[in-house]
């Protein structure tokens, strides 16, 4: 039995309106064996076509998935929402950014997410709120990251800015929100306190003028790392060759080449620095927040990057663990997959001279996708549909669990987040692989790709790992 691991599963406020508090309560602790739950503080209701939002979100600039749990008796469709609570306006004069405005659809089932904390607890489970660790509603321009040439980048994931002290004072007004109205909550489980690396142009943000100015104070050598960090940019951007990719792609995987690249260009080794002090910094902005507002026994859980793409994001597995009770490296291996796509086309486009297959094997080695890389061609990989197993082979997710727990180091849980879409087969071998490994826990990803076969072998699965 895993009476000491902890196994969480986020659930949005949908599925609970359609399937009922006990239900959805049952799913989770009686056939999947759950020990906590997350959800973020959102009512919903179905809409017409082209008002609110597309459920399930649009991912990776499509949206091929589908839900396994029919939602208002579809597998996709919009949605239109509203807080699930009356935000107090009061507490957001420090920020230009405030909460989202309530409607019909909080005065009608608000009190969903509060009956539904009070029923998980009585229940003996943990109970947390998701939310975004950077992104405020409305975020503007001014607040979002930028390239080192000071342009918006090219994002799959519209973060903020993580030096933007009008985030921060959103941040605390939200918690302190939200901690009024849901005061027994376990934790919070912030999501990307670090920058998004899906898309090429977002491995090389944040040049926003703020960070310059938080650089500064803190004795950052920021000229050397927009020069560097320029350098770069431009050289994968017209003058990468074929011998570049030599070593990536081979078995070496870069070891000869990344040293090489951090002698010639000191700023680049600067710049990472720079991105993880950012993360550790917000970090402990909502730790300091929250026991604040929740005291010293509130739990702060972060989402982040697995490694080694963490490299580029900023957040930091060994620095975390001073700060967060857990951590959970996301197991996304569609994301994973599919930035194989969105980065080669980048440089494909503008380096034409580059052969696919080195570019291809490069990149798969440089994310750490597999020992044996036998893909030729760019559409090898890509985002898998809801049919399709991911293709990232099993011992490459367990040495990268393996690696944050060393990084950890027991200072910290470490619980990582796996995501439930994908069809049964592939979804149970993927959680197999952390149930038997020596994480302390595992969350997945979400109530809504979990169709009742997938719960019943999650908890068949968990009750005989070991």
């Amino acid at each position: 039995m895993n009476e000491k691991r902890l196994l969480g599963i986020t659930v949005l406020a949908d599925f609970i309106l359609n399937e009922g508090v006990e239900a959805v309560l049952d799913n989770l602790v009686d056939r999947a064996g759950a020990t906590a739950v997350a959800l973020n503080p959102t009512v919903t209701a179905p809409s017409e076509e082209g008002v609110g939002s597309f459920q399930p979100p649009s991912d990776a600039g499509s949206s091929p998935r589908l839900f396994d749990r029919p939602l208002w008796g579809r597998r996709s469709l919009w949605v239109r929402s509203a807080p699930s609570y009356r935000p107090r306006l009061s507490y957001y004069g420090d920020t230009p950014y405030k909460p989202r405005e309530p409607n019909e659809l909080t005065d009608a089932h608000g009190d969903l997410i509060e009956r539904f904390i009070d029923a998980a607890l009585d229940r003996g489970l943990k109970v947390y709120l998701q939310l975004s660790g950077a992104t405020p509603p409305g975020l503007s321009d001014e607040d979002r990251p930028r390239r080192p040439d000071g342009q918006l980048p090219d994002r799959m994931a519209d973060t903020g800015c993580l030096a933007s002290e009008a985030i921060r004072a959103y941040i605390a007004a939200y918690v302190r929100d939200l901690l009024e109205q849901y005061p027994r909550v376990t934790g919070f489980r912030p999501d990307w306190p670090e920058y998004p690396c899906y898309k090429l142009d977002e491995a090389f943000q944040d040049f926003n003028p703020q960070v310059a100015r938080w650089a500064a104070d803190r004795q950052f050598d920021y000229e050397a790392i927009h020069r560097d960090v320029q350098a770069a940019y431009d050289y994968l951007h017209g003058r990468l060759d074929n011998r570049d990719l030599l070593d990536f792609s081979g078995p070496g995987r870069g070891a000869a080449t990344l040293p090489a690249i951090f002698r010639s260009y000191p700023g680049i080794v600067e710049w990472l620095r720079l991105k993880t002090a950012l993360s550790n910094d917000l970090l402990r902005h909502w730790r300091t927040v929250i026991t604040t507002h929740g005291g010293p026994e509130m739990e702060l859980s972060a989402n982040a990057f697995m490694t080694p793409l963490t490299l580029w994001t900023g957040f930091d597995f060994r620095g975390a663990p001073e700060i967060c009770d857990a951590v959970s490296p996301k197991l996304y291996t569609m994301h994973w997959s599919v930035m194989v796509e969105f980065w080669g086309r980048v440089l494909l486009e503008h380096n034409p001279g580059l052969d696919e297959r080195l570019l291809v094997r490069s990149l798969a080695h440089l994310f750490d996708l597999g020992d044996k890389i036998t893909a030729t061609r760019i559409e090898d990989y890509g985002y898998p549909g809801p049919d399709e197993p991911h293709p990232i082979p099993d011992d490459v997710q367990r040495r990268r669990i393996e690696q944050v727990c060393a990084e950890v180091n027991g200072r910290a849980l470490v619980t990582p987040l796996m995501h439930g879409y994908g069809p049964h087969h592939d979804f149970v071998r993927r959680f197999r692989v952390v149930a038997e490994s020596p994480a302390d826990g595992v969350w997945i990803n979400r109530y809504g790709y979990l169709s009742d076969d997938k719960l019943d072998a999650v908890g068949r699965i968990w009750r005989q790992a070991r």
